[in-house]
């Protein structure tokens, strides 16, 4: 096994105080999102539906035999209340600043590629903007985000579907 050198950009974030650092770092973030949305997807990982429809599946299996955040009423709702299709592309499935590393003041690799699939990128997006302390709680950190990312691909319907609603479910 091979040793990857970094710190989750987590870490790095809580305790940087330079806007001008914290900016390039959360713009590296955007940046290696939007490129892992254009590499072209593995076929080990390519289903054959739609991925929100496998992953409410899914959602419905771990309602029923593990113990989540969601609820019936919640999947319900979001099974009622898909968001318009997507062009689906490679997705990490759980791109959060928990899983990207940090070496040398910048981005040295991705981990925990266990949700990696074809799917909707907007749940990659949702779930790499969620607020956590010093974190994504200022429009200066969306902003360097989405500089980076190029694009803004997510509304506010679409942000709640996937991270206050789907992700409750894994």
């Amino acid at each position: 096994m091979e040793y990857m050198e970094g710190e989750p950009l987590r870490s790095v974030l809580t305790r940087e105080d330079n806007p001008s650092v914290r900016y390039k770092l959360i713009f590296q973030y955007g940046r290696q999102l939007r490129e892992l949305h254009a590499t072209i997807c593995p076929d080990q990982l390519r289903n054959s539906g739609d991925w929100i429809d496998d992953m409410l599946t899914q959602a419905e299996y771990n309602l029923l035999h593990y113990q989540v955040d969601g609820t019936r009423e919640q999947l319900d709702k979001l099974k009622n209340n898909k968001p318009k299709a997507y062009r689906q592309t490679l997705i990490h499935g759980d791109f959060t600043i928990d899983n990207v590393l940090v070496h040398d003041g910048r981005i040295a690799g991705i981990i925990d590629w266990s949700g990696g699939a074809l799917g909707d990128p907007r749940y990659d997006v949702s779930l790499a903007i969620r607020p956590k302390p010093n974190i994504f709680q200022t429009d200066h950190d969306h902003q360097a985000f989405f500089d980076g990312y190029g694009e803004t691909i997510i509304t506010d319907d679409d942000y709640k579907y996937f991270e206050n609603g789907l992700y409750a479910f894994f």
